[in-house]
């Protein structure tokens, strides 16, 4: 069974997110503790939390899913996995088409291969999501243009004070969200563009490709001072700006924009209290309805895709769900060939080398035999026919 467990911006503000998150952190754990998972892959970005379980004996009804927090979406079988695939697609992000996702996707995935607990069941699904993702976003127009969460962070910006030209943007943070940001930040004609970043290097990488300064983090009082507008987008899992810190600064507070799109928030909120315009993710929702519409076409024929390739893997996986008894009913044909050619070897005396020519002809009568076995079975799994792989588990015992 596959089991998805999550919460995003669909369901939950960023306020919300930040301790719904937590508490299905100790879901997780505690189904980990009673089930002993062993295969799944977490999906953490700035605007979703996500586990995918494969167990086999975790029932629907089991207590800890009964839970009170509505924020959490549970979802299982076909419907997990098909949102997976609108997933990686790009249908369920906040800024729809975005392609940030399908590489959090893999990341995910390849985290979970490298700690070890990634199986046979969840790579299947997850490498065809990727390819879905790929394709949909190869046949359709569902990414064209610039769509992702720090260009709409750019947006918002101008929508709030206009044009950037000529202004001073100090952007915080120089990850794989940083430099969203930055890439669409290259478009514009900006008076100054400072990175700040707790690695110092990084920055110096991404301010070099940007025309831009890096600054050490411990030299940020000095850029927010002169900033015009303040982009946010660490790994920190506290505020990093904070009224109090803001207040020991010189500044004008009316005057500056800041967007956080970190999770957890880089910014605390209490900074708007000193008149500071504070944008963070909730905030681009409004740039993202208007993304939607403009792509809102593109919707029926990714939808297309993804029914045509959901149709592709679910007969992979009913056909790698026999494809253990089926190596179980080959493993035991081969050791019984092997006792039986041993015993009339003995018989034969293998004076003239009739030991090779049992060995071949004994193997080739096991593979003869499995041959209609295996394709009767595998087709019986397509058809989901259940009585006849239950049938053949039970007369062969493969189970």
């Amino acid at each position: 069974m596959i089991l998805n467990l999550r919460v995003d911006h669909k369901m939950a503000d960023i306020q919300s997110m930040e301790t719904i998150s937590k508490d299905m952190d100790e879901l997780f754990w505690k189904l980990q503790e009673k089930y002993s998972i062993g295969e799944y892959i977490e999906i953490s970005t700035c605007n979703r939390k996500e586990y995918y379980i494969k167990n086999d004996y975790i029932p629907e009804d089991e207590e800890l899913l009964s839970h009170e927090n509505q924020s959490i979406i549970i979802e299982y079988g076909e419907a997990a996995v098909m949102h997976l695939l609108r997933m990686t697609s790009g249908l369920e992000s906040m800024i729809v088409g975005e392609d940030q996702i399908l590489g959090q996707v893999k990341d995910a995935k390849h985290k979970a291969v490298k700690n070890r607990h990634c199986g046979r069941g969840l790579d299947t699904i997850f490498t065809k999501a990727i390819h879905v993702g790929q394709v949909v976003r190869n046949k359709t127009n569902i990414n064209k243009g610039s769509v992702s969460i720090g260009s709409a962070a750019i947006d918002l910006a101008e929508k709030h004070i206009g044009s950037l030209d000529d202004k001073s943007v100090l952007v915080i943070g120089a990850g794989k969200m940083g430099k969203l940001v930055a890439k669409a930040l290259a478009e514009k004609d900006l008076n100054a563009i400072f990175v700040a970043n707790r690695t110092y290097y990084v920055a110096v990488e991404l301010a070099k490709d940007l025309g831009g300064q890096a600054i050490l983090f411990n030299e940020l009082e000095k850029y927010l001072a002169t900033a015009d507008v303040v982009i946010s987008a660490t790994s920190a899992p506290h505020a990093i700006i904070t009224k109090k810190r803001l207040e020991d600064i010189e500044m004008d507070y009316e005057n500056i924009m800041m967007v956080d799109i970190a999770n957890p928030r880089d910014i605390s909120e209490d900074v708007g209290e000193l008149g500071v315009k504070l944008f963070n993710i909730d905030d681009l929702r409004e740039i993202a309805d208007i993304n939607t519409q403009l792509r809102i076409k593109e919707f029926g024929e990714a939808e297309n895709i993804i029914a045509d390739e959901f149709i592709l893997l679910k007969e992979s996986l009913k056909i790698m769900e026999v494809d253990e008894m089926l190596g179980n009913l080959r493993a035991s044909m081969e050791d019984i060939r092997q006792r039986e050619t041993k015993k009339a070897l003995v018989k034969l005396a293998d004076v003239d080398g009739s030991a090779k020519i049992l060995n071949n002809l004994t193997n080739s009568i096991v593979n003869k035999i499995f041959f209609d076995i295996s394709k009767n079975v595998k087709d019986a799994a397509k058809d989901e026919n259940k009585e006849i792989i239950a049938a053949a588990e039970y007369l062969f015992n493969s189970k």
